[in-house]
């Protein structure tokens, strides 16, 4: 790839993407300039129908389907992240069916705004996040790649989820979506419209307790899967993944209420949890083992513990 290709990426990613792209940074160069392109690939995708502005949906379909022909080397690339993107699909022999799953479920989002049960927004995960986590395995050349390969699609699901619960006020308001599962909240006696109003509840707050916990349990399966990456690429995946887990503990901070305050990390919260993480990595370089000390997430469904497990956390 040529240097302002990557540069092109880099920028979409520091723009878009700023808790990944601090843990971007921690990876061996031959990995961080891959994924820089990857990012902004997906990014550029997902603008489409995040980004739409009244854009018809068959207009936002057809674009879609020219970032599927061009990702897939059918069509010229017509910018420079295209352009990367091409060259690492040929350079790590990435599937044309990832793209594929990828593509299809930016265009899912078109149409579908509601999730009836899991098994739905997992279907959509397969593409919106699996599918990421399968292509970063490809890039960082794991000589366990089909060991790691499934826990890195747990790794990004959980991802995508903690992006879900944190973002559920921005996606009711600015594209009428509602990720949590429509089953979920019927099961805690939660009316769709109650979210769609941002009318928070006690109720509402047993529906974020218990994705968090279904999330969480990802985070522990996708975790599991770290000690088979490269040396290099271990910490900046374990960092990537105590960053995002972070809005766990911001969430039950504000007493699961996500329909009125967006959960955010400030950036001296953010350089704390890099910096606890390396400490303990230092000590100890058991992925499982450094997540479960310094990570929001409880090392066991029964098992709930403050923000930091016990250590002073920064709030600004």
């Amino acid at each position: 790839m040529q240097q302002e290709h990557i540069e092109a990426g880099k920028a979409i990613q520091k723009r878009t993407g700023k808790t990944f792209y601090l843990a971007t940074r921690f990876l061996p160069e031959r990995v961080r300039h891959a994924t820089h392109v990857l990012y902004a690939f997906f990014r550029i995708a997902d603008e489409v129908v995040d980004d739409a502005n009244g854009t018809p949906p068959a207009e936002q379909a057809a674009r879609l389907e020219s970032l599927r022909a061009q990702a897939l080397g059918e069509e010229p690339p017509e910018d420079d992240v295209l352009i990367a993107f091409r060259q690492l699909c040929e350079r790590y022999d990435i599937a044309d069916r990832e793209i594929d799953v990828f593509i299809d479920a930016m265009k899912a989002d078109i149409e579908t705004n509601r999730y009836e049960r899991y098994d739905d927004l997992e279907e959509y995960m397969r593409g919106s996040a699996a599918s990421v986590g399968v292509m970063m395995t490809a890039i960082m050349e794991s000589d366990e790649a089909d060991t790691a390969r499934p826990h890195a699609v747990k790794l990004g699901e959980a991802f995508q989820m903690t992006n879900f619960l944190r973002d559920v006020r921005e996606d009711v308001l600015e594209r009428n979506r509602i990720y949590l599962p429509l089953e979920s909240l019927d099961e805690h006696g939660v009316d769709e419209q109650e979210v769609e109003n941002l009318e928070f509840s006690e109720s509402f707050a047993s529906v974020m307790q218990s994705e968090l916990k279904r999330t969480e349990r990802l985070y522990r399966e996708g975790v599991a899967g770290i000690r088979y990456l490269p040396k290099d690429c271990q910490l900046p995946v374990l960092l990537a993944a105590v960053l995002y887990a972070e809005h766990h503990a911001v969430i039950r901070a504000q007493n699961y209420d996500v329909l009125n305050e967006e959960p955010s990390l400030s950036t001296t919260r953010k350089l704390w949890c890099l910096a606890k993480t390396r400490w303990h990595w230092h000590w100890n370089r058991d992925p499982e083992a450094v997540f479960q000390r310094v990570s929001a997430v409880p090392p066991s469904d029964t098992s709930h513990r403050g923000p930091g497990h016990g250590e002073n956390v920064p709030t600004h």
